[in-house]
């Protein structure tokens, strides 16, 4: 059986059908911040503070969409500094529902993947040491609210060693009451404008 197949949320959970319904609210609330850009400033420079002192070569990333916090900035600055680095963005693989990760860099030739989101075309493949996960919203100790499709919590699940998760999101985002589901997978840390708010090793 497909992983794709093993996910199933019952939407008649309430935990699953509070979700449905703060998405678009959240979602809404993103594209209408009038100050997202000076956010995103803050944001890029929280990010990269974060990254000096790792030691991960690789990180898998993702094209920001609906208003998301664009990393890319700040990663492009980190790879500057060795040239063994990579960044990458994800690819849909439909069956199983899971994602990979392909080289980007800047001027990398796109296309774009079955949902309307660009990839990297005919790039190398490669397995991040840490992934920057984008966050509608976000809960307590690293609980992640996304777009419900399921396909991050797939890949972290499928990857042997997993790799180290940051989210990355607005603090408007925050949800203290967000219950987790069976098949949320915490991430390791959590970045806003506002500063690192969750780093279990922090």
């Amino acid at each position: 059986m497909s992983l794709l197949l093993e996910y199933r949320v019952d939407l008649t959970d309430d935990r699953a059908a509070e979700r449905q319904k703060l998405r678009p609210k959240l979602i809404r609330e993103r594209l209408d911040m009038p100050d997202r850009l000076e956010r995103a400033e803050v944001l890029q420079s929280v990010l990269r503070a974060w990254l000096i002192p790792r030691d991960e070569l690789t990180i898998g990333a993702y094209w920001p969409i609906k208003g998301e916090f664009d990393p890319l900035p700040a990663l492009y600055r980190w790879s500057e500094s060795d040239p063994q680095r990579k960044i990458g963005l994800p690819v849909v693989d439909k069956v199983h529902g899971t994602l990979s990760f392909q080289v980007w860099y800047p001027g990398c030739p796109m296309e774009e993947d079955a949902y309307g989101i660009l990839k990297p075309k005919d790039t190398e493949v490669f397995e991040p040491g840490l992934v920057l996960v984008p966050c509608l919203g976000y809960g307590p100790f690293g609980l992640r609210l996304g777009y419900g499709g399921g396909f991050m919590d797939r890949t972290l699940a499928s990857l042997t060693p997993r790799p180290a998760t940051a989210g990355l999101a607005y603090a408007h985002g925050f949800q203290p009451l967000l219950k987790a589901l069976p098949h949320d997978v915490p991430l390791d840390a959590m970045l806003t404008e506002e500063g690192v708010v969750w780093d279990k090793n922090g």
